[in-house]
């Protein structure tokens, strides 16, 4: 990676995520805005809400991605990077549309964005190009000049991703009993998505069983399960699984659920489980419901001892790749060859999302991509 500190031509990067609740009141307008255009009345709402109201109505994303934030202006400042980070959410405050707002009366006119989902994916990648065209349309019906903005390139597998993630399943399986350890399972999971999204996720080129939505993910898996076995010398046999499904029961999801699979490890005489949550950047609901508190009330009812790794969060290293993937594409659009970090069979991705790459249902304009009305 070039040790080049300058960002030309961005003057700025934008933390854009999923937003969450900060209270009770929040959590039915908060899925409002996540179900919007579904048609779903209040008081499903309101039970769907209950995972969340579980926990004071607070979603832990937020303060997540606060943490986060303070630990990119921390390395980019102790590094001689002059990038503001700014950061914006797709249903919750700050919302992204407030966000390139500020951005663009402050005078931003070119802007890296760093998406809090690694994978590619509709709802993972395209939706939030999505969310940034609608946001940019509506500048432009406030008559501001949008700034142009260029999402960095899926960071899967890059070191300062997979590294931590290699470590928190080392702590995780020395923490389980001695005598259950070196027998444990690695169940590494992330969000169920329907199969015929999962199918045409990534460039067209690559669509079916699984696109490259399972494709990374199971890249994933396995740099992390072979640098356990070459750290402990123990070979811990491993399955990516899913969970968080929310869809309607007829339609196929990816499977097997987490708490399925631990039911059939369970059966199958397996003395532990460690959870490796890799489709995660953060400990938000879905770790911190379906996993601490769902699938960990399942494993103590079979009598399955489970430890759940850790996130990524605000781990400076994730902090300084970011900082990586900010200057690697900086001098890309400059024209300067850089070398791109990346782990594993499937190499670094690409930085301009082709055209039928994670396509909606619907077609709709997107930004930052060969398909982008905003050049």
């Amino acid at each position: 990676m070039s040790d080049q500190r300058d960002p030309a031509p961005y003057d700025a990067l934008l933390l854009l995520s999923f937003g969450g609740p900060e209270g009770p009141d929040d959590v039915v307008p908060f899925l409002e805005n996540v179900t919007r255009g579904r048609g779903i009345p209040k008081e499903r709402l309101k039970e769907v809400g209950q995972h969340y109201f579980l926990f004071g109505g607070i979603s832990p994303i937020n303060d997540q991605n606060r943490a986060l934030l303070d630990a990119l202006r921390k390395d980019f400042a102790e590094h001689g990077l002059e990038l503001p980070v700014y950061w914006g959410n797709r249903n919750w405050s700050p919302f992204l549309t407030d966000t390139l707002r500020e951005m663009t009366t402050a005078g931003h006119r070119r802007i890296a964005v760093l998406a809090t989902s690694a994978y590619a994916s509709y709802s993972g990648c395209r939706q939030y190009r999505e969310n940034l065209a609608d946001a940019l349309a509506t500048l432009q019906t406030e008559g501001l000049q949008p700034p142009r903005v260029d999402k960095l390139r899926h960071y899967f597998n890059h070191p300062g991703f997979v590294t931590p993630m290699i470590e928190g399943a080392l702590a995780s399986l020395a923490g389980l009993p001695e005598d259950v350890r070196a027998g444990a399972h690695l169940a590494f999971t992330t969000h169920s998505v329907p199969t015929s999204a999962a199918d045409t996720s990534g460039p067209a080129s690559g669509h079916g069983d699984g696109g490259a939505y399972v494709r990374q993910h199971l890249d994933v898996a396995r740099l992390i399960a072979d640098a356990v076995r070459e750290e402990t010398g123990t070979e811990h046999p491993w399955q990516l699984v899913y969970q968080s499904r929310s869809g309607a029961p007829h339609i196929p999801w990816l499977e097997p659920d987490i708490c399925d699979h631990l039911e059939e490890l369970h059966g199958a005489g397996v003395p532990a489980v460690v959870m490796v949550p890799i489709g995660f950047v953060s400990d938000h609901m879905e770790v911190l419901y379906d996993l601490d508190t769902e699938a960990t009330a399942k494993a103590a009812e079979l009598g399955l001892p489970v430890r759940r790794s850790a996130t990524v969060g605000a781990d400076p290293r994730f902090a300084a790749a970011v900082r990586e993937l900010v200057l690697e594409r900086a001098a890309t659009e400059r024209g300067v060859t850089v070398d791109r970090c990346a782990l594993g069979a499937l190499g670094p991705g690409h930085d301009l999302c082709p055209v039928g790459c994670c396509p909606a249902r619907a077609p709709r304009p997107a930004a930052a991509g060969a398909d982008s009305p905003y050049a």
